[in-house]
């Protein structure tokens, strides 16, 4: 079963300067580390309901609660970290891991 973790970032000051930073040396970083199946950016259109005011949602993808860990790890992981910190991308963001819904007995 896949796990995915996801990073919701708030609306910064400059949303300019953060996605120059975000795509510019963020995502690459995250995108070389193992066990990671997908990256999937989505920046926020339209709020409807809710404070704070959102930017972007990214998915990191892994094929299972096991793969995560083991990425979480691992040197490349560390490197994306310490980029976002740098930055400071962590200032605006919320970190969590979830899996699929599955009913009972499918």
């Amino acid at each position: 079963m896949t796990v995915s973790y996801f990073a919701l970032y708030r609306t910064p000051d400059d949303p300019a300067d953060f996605e120059q930073h975000y795509f510019g040396s963020h995502v690459p970083l995250v995108e070389k580390t193992p066990g990671l199946v997908a990256n999937r950016v989505h920046r926020v259109t339209r709020q409807f309901v809710g404070e704070p005011g959102y930017h972007l949602l990214a998915e990191l993808v892994f094929e299972s609660p096991e793969a995560m860990k083991e990425a979480f790890r691992s040197p490349e992981w560390a490197a994306a970290g310490k980029d976002l910190g740098s930055w400071g991308g962590t200032d605006l963001v919320t970190m969590f891991s979830a899996e699929p819904h599955r009913p009972e007995g499918d």
